[in-house]
């Protein structure tokens, strides 16, 4: 029987990149996958990364800020860091896992400033594209 494989998003807060990450991979990564995101210190789900999923036709309004606590990390085959902290700080894992960075700019640093909902969007569609190349690596590759 093959193992389900799992993959970690994580960032410091859990309120926006990795949600964004989480979601977009739930609805792009073929059936089997288990996909989780935490955060090193969550603070909640910021109500504008529900709001630019939602432009995206991803409904991640039940999602909540997770901590490392939350994720069974002993089942993880690969994470995904989103913020220098994160990859600064990410815990050591109980087994190999595969490792990668994503430097995205925090959206949140723009709250209070007119573009805020395009760094929003922007996040969003870049995190888009490299999980959909993710995708392509992970399906292409032999199992982790």
């Amino acid at each position: 029987m093959k193992k389900t494989k799992s993959i970690l998003f994580l960032c410091t807060g859990n309120s926006c990149r990795s949600q964004m990450a989480e979601g977009l991979a739930r609805a792009l990564f073929p059936k089997g996958w288990k996909v989780y995101s935490a955060g090193t210190r969550p603070i909640g789900v910021h109500p504008l990364t529900i709001k630019v999923m939602k432009e995206a036709g991803i409904d991640i309004s039940q999602h909540y800020s997770k901590s490392l606590d939350d994720i069974p990390i002993d089942e993880i085959d690969y994470v995904i860091t989103l913020c220098g902290d994160a990859r600064d700080n990410c815990p050591i894992f109980p087994k190999d896992v595969a490792k990668e960075h994503w430097p995205i700019k925090d959206p949140i640093r723009d709250i209070g400033k007119p573009m805020v909902m395009e760094s929003f969007r922007q996040a969003r569609d870049e995190i888009k594209i490299r999980i959909e190349d993710l995708l392509r690596r992970l399906c292409a590759s032999p199992p982790l």
